[in-house]
């Protein structure tokens, strides 16, 4: 197949990448000085699959510090979903984000399923990032209209021992391996999320692709676990005899409350397969 991945150099993409690595790829990177948006501003190129990853992204101090930045996944997305409809793409993965739910659910023990976003009646997201993503969600449904097929998933947090150190998962497996004491923890470290190792993110949406699954799918493992969990589980897989003391940083940005998945349309065509253990004895075993 020819594959077109916008962001093949990020977190995702490179994950992408090395699982597709038999088929001829064309990736386009900001990191490579080249914006996705002037390919498509000039490119009529047909692709089998064009996988869309390229956003302005990072962690919770990117979103909260810099909501115009994060905006420009509006234009980003815009040229994308105009380029593939006027060159006639077949195929389209589009990733939404978790960010997208209201976030008057995001809170208590409430677990989000996909039709807890309507699109013809939004609700506060997360964010200028979350706008980004509903925005992107609408236009998918126009591209379809127009006869591209688009494939909308909503992953949640995703992890991987490569994955860039804004993000918690990452930072915390930075602190085990220096075994800082004190341990920090942004915030009271309530706050809870939902857990997904990469590999299952991307095995997870090809699946669906294959199976031709094109309404909007929640990527998480169905798991709550707050921050104080997390430390907790790192501590006890990274076998420490004397766990450190945790130091929380009340001032720092933390995000919605709650944020877990009700998974069960993944499950009807795919079942995670590495566990949040599992995942961070791969990323302490990594260099």
């Amino acid at each position: 197949m020819k594959i077109l991945i916008t962001g093949h150099k990020g977190f995702c993409g490179r994950h992408f990448v090395k699982k597709l690595q038999k088929h001829t790829i064309t990736g386009i990177d900001i990191k490579d000085g080249n914006d996705c948006r002037d390919f498509f501003r000039t490119s009529n190129k047909k692709f089998d699959l064009v996988i869309h990853l390229a956003a302005i992204i990072g962690g919770r101090e990117t979103i909260e510090g810099q909501p115009i930045s994060v905006a420009t996944d509006l234009s980003i997305d815009a040229e994308m979903f105009n380029w593939a409809v006027n060159t006639g793409q077949k195929k389209v993965i589009y990733y939404s984000s978790s960010a997208a739910y209201p976030i008057s659910l995001q809170q208590k023990a409430y677990k989000l399923k996909e039709r807890d976003i309507n699109l013809k009646n939004v609700k506060n997201p997360d964010f200028t990032y979350g706008w980004a993503k509903l925005t992107g969600e609408i236009l998918a449904q126009y591209a379809k209209k127009s006869g591209v097929s688009v494939y909308v998933f909503r992953p949640f947090s995703g992890y991987g021992e490569d994955q860039d150190l804004t993000y918690p998962f990452p930072s915390f497996i930075q602190r085990i391996k220096k075994k800082e004491n004190p341990f920090v923890i942004w915030g009271n470290g309530k706050q809870v999320r939902d857990f997904i190792h990469i590999d299952d993110i991307v095995e997870a949406t090809l699946r669906a692709v294959e199976l031709d699954i094109q309404e909007p799918i929640n990527l998480g493992w169905g798991r709550p676990t707050s921050f104080n969990e997390l430390a907790e589980i790192m501590f006890k897989v990274a076998g420490f005899k004397k766990k450190p003391r945790i130091k929380h940083l009340i001032d720092k940005p933390i995000g919605v409350d709650y944020r877990c998945s009700v998974n069960q349309k993944m499950l009807a065509f795919y079942k995670p397969k590495i566990t949040l253990e599992e995942g961070i004895k791969i990323a302490l075993g990594s260099s």
